[in-house]
């Protein structure tokens, strides 16, 4: 008797323990990671390095993470993100020290540039349903090469037009990067759009089911362009965080970028299947990258070992989400 209430029990504790592991398991990593890097080095857990952790990743793989979230529920993929990160940087300084724009107005178009570029990925993977691996490549291609038509291939110095830009990147409000807090409310105005509106439930349900959303009367593709309008605004935002950081503009910022940023989204449980992620767990899987390369960093690991290792932690988080899912079976 003993025997058969334990086998009854087995079943429904894997699930529960599966479930666990997918609801809590990038805290767990995040956690187990900062008491390990704690260990592994003295310096990591002073003001100075924990600031400049999260400053990198407000103006890396933070801010485009949150767009790059949008996209993959809807069961697509954005590699456009890094190169339009450097038409963001670029154009913000080109327009603020050559052609004497405010930064207000400066920030504005940039942002409207970036939404463009999504806006033209988002039309041909959304109305003309084609793949958005492809169509994003080609977005990479031409946005690399309009950040290289606007700076003429050269770094292009913001100076004294762009200071308040730069005291922006380099400055802190109570005692936090201000880049760090413009991605924390980036983060919280998506977290609230995906959870709390109509919007985010439907992009949520078109990675799950895009057929039974479509005969349900809402217009798919609609909501397709938009993600895709997202995440270029968000690129071109960071381009321009990224600008403020260094005072310059360059055709470089972003070089695969990319990487990072689905790097974030995967270790963030995020499927990219389609239908499954959080903008909690998305931030964690950005700090998370932000913690490995920093301890590489203090470790001295050279920059092209770093980049093996990143590609081995993408296979390890989508190896997990591989057994969750089929546990859940």
């Amino acid at each position: 008797m003993s025997n058969i209430s334990a086998s009854a029990a087995t079943p429904s504790f894997t699930p529960r323990l599966v479930e666990a592991v997918r609801q809590y398991g990038t805290l767990g990593i995040f956690l187990v990671l900062v008491i390990v890097a704690s260990f592994w080095s003295d310096a990591f857990l002073t003001e100075r390095n924990l600031m400049n952790v999260v400053r990198q990743v407000a103006s890396g793989a933070g801010i485009m993470a949150v767009g790059m979230l949008f996209v993959v529920l809807t069961r697509g993929i954005d590699l456009s993100v890094g190169s339009i990160a450097a038409v963001g940087s670029v154009l913000c300084a080109y327009l603020v020290a050559v052609q004497g724009y405010s930064v207000p107005v400066t920030i504005l178009l940039v942002i409207l540039a970036g939404s463009a570029c999504g806006m033209v990925t988002g039309f041909f993977v959304a109305y003309m349903r084609l793949p958005s691996f492809v169509i994003s490549l080609a977005m990479m291609a031409i946005a690399r090469g309009i950040s290289l038509i606007i700076s003429a291939g050269r770094p292009i110095t913001m100076g004294s037009p762009g200071a308040s830009l730069v005291d922006f990147g380099s400055g802190f409000f109570l005692g936090i990067p201000q880049p760090a807090i413009l991605m924390l409310i980036i983060f919280a105005i998506g977290g609230v759009v995906l959870t709390y509106t109509s919007f985010g439930r439907l992009v949520t349900a078109i990675g799950s089911n895009e057929e039974a959303v479509r005969l349900s009367g809402v217009p798919v593709e609609r909501y397709v362009l938009s993600v895709y309008v997202i995440s270029g605004a968000l690129a071109a935002i960071a381009g321009i965080v990224a600008a403020s950081r260094t005072g310059i503009g360059t055709p470089q910022v972003g070089v695969g970028a990319e990487l990072d940023v689905i790097a974030a989204v995967v270790i963030g449980g995020a499927s990219l299947m389609g239908g499954r992620g959080g903008m909690f767990n998305t931030l964690l899987g950005a700090l998370i990258l932000g913690i490995i390369t920093n301890i590489m960093n203090l470790a001295g690991v050279p920059g092209y070992h770093q980049n093996v290792y990143l590609g081995l932690i993408i296979i390890l988080a989508m190896l997990i989400q591989f057994v969750t899912a089929r546990s859940r079976r």
